[in-house]
């Protein structure tokens, strides 16, 4: 009998004939970084779950009750029947839901979003109009959030069952409990009614205008324009909604991240670190704080995600002109156009944060993107 394992007629050895596993071993065997991998299967499965979200949005979106032409014609136009075929005609709304739905992705595809029922203009526009606004201010939010919520978080941890560590815990029950549109009302009515410190609604003060349009974002257009007045005045009028956005991140972050670091500091790893007499900097930032990463990253990820869709309350309020307005406009007309092309931007701004937070987990913990 042969020595050799692959001589005909020896049994083969498990798994030896999958095509995966070979196709995988042979990836190995070229030198394809572990990091590039973790990448390529992220992606493939980010692109496959973007069109699952065109398909969900567009199911969801015909399922709602109510008729898109009793919205968007008058009375005296919904009582001809002429008038009636040609708008659903010139819409699609004549044809097979299948087939409104091939035409949907091919526009898609070609990155056209479709045309808006009540502003006839393309979604697309809208949306790159509405969309920075709402991207300013989640991204102040998820900012300050980031950084009171990581910082209450550790000087819990660090004294642990203290004064400190019992009035943080405190503030971030406060947080969380408290409704955000609830305290977007109390703080208008205090701090610019009453008190008059903070400006008033918009993102700009009117006599100022505005700086010529790069970014969409009033900050940074203002710094590039080297508009200091309008900078001053769009941090201004900033600042108090996306501290009302922040609380509940930051009591979430809080907890979280208490949690995360009482949990490594009670790691071998890092009781061996102080018994070799390390600085406690040291130990806080190169061991407690990386390993302790991954589920506030996870938090953050998620709590991002929600501030960019959660804010039409804060909006309305702060007569924030950003996406939530304008969703809760195309939703009250049935501008079904309108309010895909909503869905489908705060999904795919879903994916990319998820794909991000992936990204960061296979960075900071090389055992996940070597599983």
């Amino acid at each position: 009998m042969s020595d050799n394992p692959g001589a005909a007629g020896s049994p083969p050895r498990p798994g030896a004939g999958s095509p995966v596993k070979e196709a995988a071993a042979g990836t190995r065997r070229r030198g394809v970084p572990p990091l590039a991998r973790f990448l390529v299967r992220r992606i493939l499965i980010a692109v496959l779950l973007a069109w699952g979200i065109t398909l969900v949005t567009f199911v969801l979106t015909n399922l709602v009750p109510g008729d898109p032409v009793a919205a968007n014609l008058g009375q005296r136009a919904l009582g001809d029947p002429a008038i009636v075929a040609q708008w659903r005609s010139e819409h699609g709304l004549d044809k097979p839901l299948w087939q409104q739905y091939a035409i949907h992705l091919q526009g898609l595809v070609q990155g056209d979003l479709g045309t808006s029922q009540q502003s006839h203009r393309p979604v697309s526009q809208d949306l790159a109009e509405f969309v920075p606004a709402t991207l300013e201010l989640a991204g102040a939010a998820i900012l300050i959030s980031l950084v009171l919520g990581v910082a209450f978080g550790v000087v819990a941890a660090l004294r642990r069952d203290r004064l400190a560590d019992h009035a943080l815990r405190l503030v971030s029950l406060i947080g969380i409990s408290v409704p955000t549109f609830w305290l977007a009302l109390v703080a208008f009515y205090v701090f610019f009614y009453r008190l008059q410190i903070t400006p008033g609604s918009g993102r700009v003060d009117v006599a100022l205008g505005s700086a010529p349009a790069v970014t969409g974002l009033q900050t940074v257009d203002a710094l590039l324009a080297g508009r200091w007045d309008i900078f001053t005045s769009a941090v201004g009028h900033l600042i108090t909604p996306a501290l009302v956005l922040a609380l509940y991140t930051i009591g979430l972050l809080t907890r979280f991240t208490r949690s995360a670091v009482l949990e490594v500091l009670g790691q071998d790893y890092v009781r061996a670190a102080r018994a070799k007499g390390l600085p406690g900097r040291v130990i806080l930032f190169r061991y407690v704080l990386r390993s302790a990463l991954v589920p506030i990253i996870t938090v953050a990820g998620l709590a991002f995600g929600s501030l960019l869709s959660g804010t039409v309350l804060v909006e309305a309020i702060f007569a924030w002109p950003g996406v939530g307005q304008y969703a809760y406009k195309s939703a009250t007309s049935l501008d079904l156009p309108a309010v895909m092309g909503v869905g489908l931007v705060v999904g795919v701004v879903y994916l990319v944060i998820n794909l991000i937070v992936d990204v960061l987990y296979g960075v900071i913990d090389p055992r996940v993107r070597l599983q």
